[in-house]
């Protein structure tokens, strides 16, 4: 599939994801890897095709010594087919691991071709060598190869004695050993003739310019990412619906032919691909000519269905279509959690085939995720849980001496989403010992009889408080679950209400109407986090609706505006102790009341020379 036809549009989106982790972003824009460079062509001293090479240091340029092609270049195939020493190595290069790791970290090996190239400014020839570094699905395969200021050139230089040309300056003046270590960096130009003295982007663009001039080169554009091949070698998987026609060459499988369903009834012995051993799988005629045809027996990735199964479920028994208006209505996501390993395959996968979707007609949306989540790992003992290390929990046993919300609460509360978790077996005791809490607390309220909340206006000072701190965790457990995804933090605001209702001793009508309706709001709070134990709370408080179909608690802005204020009190710039104050009240009575505070009165006995106040944060006594 020709991704790379998206590429430049893929890239530029990445910046509207504003719901998506910086760290994806990243990665994603990393494997498009959008480079602007030059294309530079090296005529060969014996004729034929020119060497075409790219290059995002063209001011390099002067410094090139020698060039590499990748094994599988026209020039190092041509060689092999001459030199069965070359076929060998050739051969050898073919079978070695292409990941970037890798190749940082192999022996740079190679082999001369037995011909030169021509620089396109000075005129020298170049020898050309296959190179185990250079890779085809780069650029053209071949690279002008600079060892004074490449690292992987300048190593493969000194293993073969080739000559290395310091061609780049710092810009600070620094002296260089360019024969014992390339010099990376950007700079000034030395060495270079009449590009001496430029810096990178004036030398980008006077050689690029030269180049053009004499039709020897131009600036372009490239990109790491490539087409993605989605054929698989394997028996289970979609079939490729494309039949192969010696006459016709490869044609799709007509519509209604469609869909090509695998064969059920078989025996797969490990041939490579499965279904080329079952005929009457294979076997077919051409939809074109009407002659013998064969069906491809290669099925396809199952990134491929992974890539768009969120737009079909919103159209599953459409059996006209792909996709349907419905789709068009659901999408795009509006949230996607999944791990950060599926960053640059299904993610970007996913956004490439939407806008295949969308350019095909079949949906009017172009990003498939609004918001994404990555979540973290679990450790434990410090390593990456897996079965393969034997260090797994088995969460059955946990679930069969806790209960599954126990062990949900603990998960949720231990860190945030998005972070790694450390696995603790006594901080499962603590999400334990405040889930029997908040259960004793409730039933113990409701078998004192249940009560009506009441009116706000007729509330006394400690049953306002305990009313503003309920709302408070509502206003603040709202933002933490629905926007931010911090289910931690909204446990811990939750926890700290239950200790403060736990403190709390009213058996008035009112006290009791204040504390229902914090308990309510606890249950209705930890609802999607411990489901079960807040079910049965829920009907405990004397609700007959099922708690699933329960609204989010309404958050009273009124209910938490305070009458007071708490204010600290220093006694020469530090802490001695707090003063809770009405919101009405002027200095005088600050001071009078900071002076009478017990712990206070010990540090200021022997005379006070100054009280400040700063309005709403502190009182500051200097003795």
């Amino acid at each position: 599939l020709k991704i790379t036809e998206f590429a430049e549009e893929l890239l530029s989106a990445i910046d509207d994801l504003d719901g998506w982790p910086d760290a994806v972003r990243t990665m994603q824009r990393n494997w498009i890897g959008r480079s602007e460079g030059v294309e530079i062509e090296f005529p060969l001293a014996d004729g034929g095709e020119n060497l075409r090479v790219y290059t995002t240091r063209p001011d390099t340029l002067l410094g090139a010594t020698y060039m590499a092609v990748a094994a599988g270049h026209p020039l190092a195939q041509a060689a092999a087919g001459e030199n069965a020493e070359i076929a060998r190595f050739i051969e050898e290069c073919q079978r070695i691991e292409t990941s970037e790791a890798a190749m940082e970290t192999m022996a740079k090996r190679g082999m001369a071709l037995g011909c030169d190239a021509i620089h396109p400014i000075t005129g020298d020839k170049l020898p050309v060598w296959v190179a185990n570094f250079v890779l085809m699905s780069y650029g053209t395969g071949a690279i002008m190869s600079v060892p004074g200021h490449d690292v992987r050139d300048h190593e493969f230089a000194r293993n073969y004695a080739l000559p290395i040309v310091q061609v780049i300056a710092p810009n600070d003046g620094t002296a260089l050993d360019i024969q014992a270590q390339a010099y990376v960096g950007k700079g000034v130009l030395v060495n270079s003739g009449e590009f001496d003295g430029l810096d990178f982007a004036a030398a980008f663009d006077s050689i690029a310019e030269w180049l053009q001039q004499r039709g020897l080169g131009n600036k372009t554009v490239n990109y790491r990412l490539r087409d993605w091949g989605v054929s698989r070698q394997r028996y289970w998987g979609c079939p490729v619906p494309i039949v192969n026609c010696d006459a016709c060459g490869a044609l799709p499988v007509p519509d209604d032919d469609l869909p090509v369903r695998l064969p059920e009834d078989v025996q797969v012995e490990g041939v490579v691909p499965p279904l080329s051993q079952i005929p009457a799988f294979y076997e077919t005629t051409c939809p074109q000519c009407g002659g013998p045809a064969r069906r491809e027996t290669d099925t396809l990735d199952t990134f491929v269905e992974s890539s768009w199964y969120f737009a079909r479920f919103a159209s599953r028994d459409c059996d006209t279509a792909m996709l349907d208006e419905r789709a068009a209505y659901w999408m795009p996501v509006d949230q996607y959690i999944g791990g950060i390993e599926h960053a640059i395959l299904h993610l970007l996968y996913s956004r490439f085939f939407q806008r295949l979707m969308r350019d095909e007609g079949l949906i009017p949306v172009t990003e498939p995720f609004t918001n994404l989540l990555t979540q973290g790992m679990v450790l434990k003992d410090g390593a990456k849980m897996s079965k393969s290390k034997g260090n797994t929990v088995d969460p059955e046993a946990l679930i069969k001496k806790y209960g599954a919300d126990t062990v949900r609460l603990y998960m949720m509360f231990s860190s945030p989403p998005e972070q790694t978790l450390e696995w603790s077996d006594t901080a499962v005791e603590g999400a334990f010992r405040f889930l029997k809490k908040l259960w004793k607390l409730t039933h113990t309220h409701a078998s004192n009889g249940l009560a009506a909340i009441p009116d706000p206006q007729k509330l006394n000072p400690q049953q306002r408080e305990l009313r503003r701190r309920t709302h408070t965790t509502i206003a603040k457990a709202g933002d933490d679950i629905g926007r931010r995804y911090k289910f931690n933090t909204a446990i811990a605001a939750t926890m700290e209400l239950v200790n403060a209702l736990n403190e709390f001793s009213d058996d008035s009508p009112g006290g009791r109407g204040v504390a229902q309706e914090c308990l309510e709001v606890i249950v209705l709070v930890l609802a999607p986090i411990v489901p079960h134990i807040c079910h049965d709370l829920w009907q405990a408080l004397g609700h007959s609706e099922e708690l699933m179909d329960t609204p989010w608690p309404r958050f009273d802005p009124n209910a938490v505006i305070r009458d007071t204020v708490d204010l600290v009190v220093q006694v020469n710039g530090k802490k001695r102790g707090e003063i809770s104050v009405h919101q009405s009240a002027n200095n005088s009575d600050i001071e009078e009341l900071a002076l009478k505070n017990a712990n206070v009165a010990r540090f200021v006995a022997d005379g006070v020379k100054k009280v400040i106040v700063v309005p709403g944060k502190l009182v500051n006594i200097v003795v």
